[in-house]
């Protein structure tokens, strides 16, 4: 693209591998993603933007095992942050946690793709099992339908179903980690049969599945408690 006008835009879910923006003025400009390297006027910011992240977030830190002992310390620091998170929640009219904030999921829409994630990476992967999803299991807006893999968009569950079939799946990870030796980490599990994600026979380090979980839990922590700042001041107001 050259000389185009980009002012205001907003550019979702795309994949900007390899790109380049030179000579481009930006006032303001605001980038969420994963990034193995960001270059900006020649310096790599991704390290600095992760030390600060960690400056900000200091649990952070404890959410880089490399034990099983870890992990479970990991994802019980996860649990705990999420029921504050959830207290917050309560507090809302049960409509409001079904309204988007900036096209960004719901509150209970986040849950149900947790669920999602736990059934993926850890009933999946870790666990072997096939087919580990619930009805209300929510992947990704941009995953295609896929015949056996649930993905009903227009449910609307109250809170405590989706908050008791999140513990069900919380405690998917304590059973999968529950008497794992360390040197499990390492080993490489082959995803079955079956529709759904990962793909069939893709080859998983245990420890890169556990760790795509807890990445899911802290960043869509996150997400939730921007939202529901701007959610309780939408109540406020009315």
């Amino acid at each position: 693209m050259d000389e185009e006008q980009l002012r205001g835009a907003t550019i979702r879910d795309v994949d900007l591998s390899g790109t380049r923006f030179v000579g481009v003025v930006a006032e303001h400009l605001e980038i969420t993603g994963e990034f193995d390297r960001l270059e900006v006027n020649g310096v790599d910011v991704v390290p600095l933007v992760a030390a600060e992240l960690d400056r900000r977030h200091p649990e952070r830190a404890r959410l880089r095992p490399t034990t099983t002992a870890g992990y479970t310390e990991a994802f019980t620091l996860l649990e705990q942050l999420w029921a504050g998170t959830v207290d917050r929640a309560r507090g809302l009219d049960p409509a409001l946690l079904h309204e988007r904030v900036d096209d960004e999921w719901s509150f209970t829409e986040t849950l149900r793709h947790l669920v999602f994630a736990t059934e993926s990476w850890i009933g999946r992967v870790v666990q072997g099992v096939p087919s580990p999803w619930h009805p209300l299991s929510l992947p990704w807006e941009q995953m295609a339908p896929t015949p056996g893999v649930p993905s009903d968009r227009d449910a609307r569950p109250g809170l405590e179903e989706v908050l008791e079939l999140r513990s069900s799946r919380q405690a998917w990870v304590h059973d999968a980690l529950d008497g794992l030796p360390d040197a499990a980490l390492t080993e490489v599990r082959t995803v079955p049969d079956g529709p759904g994600w990962p793909p069939a026979g893709k080859q998983v380090p245990v420890a890169h599945a556990l760790d795509i979980v807890i990445n899911e839990e802290w960043w869509h922590r996150q997400y939730a408690e921007r939202d529901l700042t701007a959610l309780i001041h939408r109540q406020e107001q009315t």
